[in-house]
């Protein structure tokens, strides 16, 4: 794989406006719905010609400190549960170590596409749930399977790393399919994110070097997610879960298809 495609500075001023626009909403959307900053931000990199591990690198060090923002701005306000947190930040610290080796030395295109068909199936279950009213929301003080929360929090930091995004995807609408109230699911999933996201990027550090990472588009990206981060934990407190739900599904849809389009070579 050819890692310093891409390596070259970008400094249209043009281009790093829309990386600070995209850094924000990425991060809003993410803190409010538990999803898209990752794939939101690496879709945009990979389109203007960073190789996927330099781009997934940069933005997972940009993630380090914006989840960092996020998951204690969720866990200040009671959005964030333990027996859910402490599971996915366990195993999503391993999976996101392997698949960041992977990213670096195998082609992703297949796993993409295969993790694009199944988060596209997701969404639509998603919505069809809570735009039917046929979802039911569980007790909840019910506790979680340890055990089915790390075999979750592994697949999906594996993905994440891969993809440069895929934890919250994965994720949230998998607890949210399981009955979690969708406010605890998204809060939870933005804590562990940030344990994920730091094991990702040494990770990355130790196999590419600081040097390939694009800083400059890194610190972009962190500044504006900062910003974001606390508006969108307040967000999430206040929505009604059927309409969390709902936005939880159609952000998976969209991702999803952007996920296919980039796997096939449409965008």
């Amino acid at each position: 794989m050819d890692i310093c495609s891409g390596c070259g500075k970008i400094k249209s001023l043009e281009f790093l406006i829309v990386v600070a626009v995209v850094g924000f909403f990425a991060q809003l959307v993410d803190g409010t719905l538990g999803m898209g900053y990752g794939v939101t931000s690496s879709t945009l990199l990979i389109s203007f010609g960073l190789a996927p591990a330099i781009a997934s690198a940069s933005v997972h060090f940009a993630e380090v400190f914006v989840t960092l923002v996020s998951g204690a701005s969720h866990l200040r306000l009671g959005n964030a549960r333990m027996d859910i947190f402490a599971p996915l930040a366990v195993s999503g610290i391993i999976g996101g170590i392997i698949g960041a080796y992977f990213l670096v030395n195998i082609p992703n295109k297949p796993i993409s596409l295969v993790v694009g068909l199944i988060l596209l199936a997701m969404g639509f279950v998603i919505l069809y749930r809570f735009l039917s009213g046929k979802i039911k929301m569980r007790n909840p003080l019910k506790k979680y399977s340890a055990r089915k929360l790390g075999v979750l929090g592994f697949f999906a930091a594996m993905v994440d790393a891969i993809g440069g995004g895929g934890w919250g995807p994965i994720c949230t609408p998998t607890l949210v399919i399981r009955g979690a109230e969708p406010k605890h699911a998204i809060g939870s999933v933005n804590l562990a994110e940030f344990f994920v996201s730091l094991a990702i990027t040494v990770t990355f550090i130790i196999l590419l070097g600081l040097g390939k990472f694009r800083l400059d588009i890194a610190a972009l990206l962190l500044a504006a997610g900062i910003i974001a981060a606390p508006i969108a934990a307040y967000a999430t407190k206040k929505l009604p879960h059927k309409t969390l739900g709902i936005l939880v599904g159609i952000v998976v849809i969209a991702l999803s298809a952007r996920i296919i389009a980039k796997a096939l070579g449409i965008l």
